[in-house]
């Protein structure tokens, strides 16, 4: 599941046995991710309060195709698998889904969806390489700088997260392994999905 040891569900106290519990509540599990940040269980409400401070204005779909955008990028199949999940089930059938995973240029999104993906990707792979022009796509197509800080904080925020959970080795949920074949595929992109 880890490279190190997480907090085991019977062995949880505290702020541990809270996280756990609310991830059961939301979804009937634990999922590996909280898992991962057991050990510094303080963590997880600076994440929560970072996340929403950058979603608090921030369109839902706009959010999780830069999420998706940046997980592409970053090669985290937890978080393609996890924001692809949101992007099924509340904006896309998965044909669309599976377009926009293997090519959103490709996939039929509008131009404002294709450039925030791209600033996304950009951000995600390498932020000391967008440049003005970058920037200034996304303001000629109505984005206000605001929305366009929301953009580049939603995938750098990604990062974040995504590198924690890599870089120790969390792999995704089996859960996940319930999804279309084909859909899989497209969206695990660097570590496995968990063995059931």
């Amino acid at each position: 599941m880890t490279f190190i040891d997480p907090i085991a569900e019977r062995d949880a106290t505290g702020e541990v046995a809270a996280l756990y519990e609310d991830e059961i509540a939301d979804q009937g599990y634990v999922s590996n991710s909280a898992a991962v940040f057991s050990l510094r269980p303080g963590v997880i409400p600076g994440w929560i309060g970072l996340k929403n401070a950058i979603t608090a204005e921030m369109d839902a779909r706009r959010y999780e195709l830069v999420t998706f955008a940046a997980a592409r990028r970053l090669r985290s199949s937890y978080c393609m698998l996890a924001h692809g999940s949101v992007l099924l089930e509340r904006f896309y059938h998965a044909d669309a889904l599976l377009r926009i995973a293997l090519d959103h240029h490709a996939a039929g999104l509008d131009e404002v969806d294709v450039a925030i993906m791209d600033l996304a990707e950009k951000v995600a792979g390498d932020a000391s390489a967008v440049t003005q022009e970058d920037v200034d796509r996304l303001r000629e197509l109505g984005l206000t700088d605001a929305e366009v800080f929301d953009v580049v904080a939603a995938a750098a925020a990604r990062a974040f997260f995504t590198k924690v959970v890599d870089g120790l080795g969390g792999q995704p949920d089996a859960e996940y392994a319930k999804l279309d074949p084909a859909l899989l595929d497209a969206l695990v992109v660097g570590r496995p999905i968990e063995s059931a």
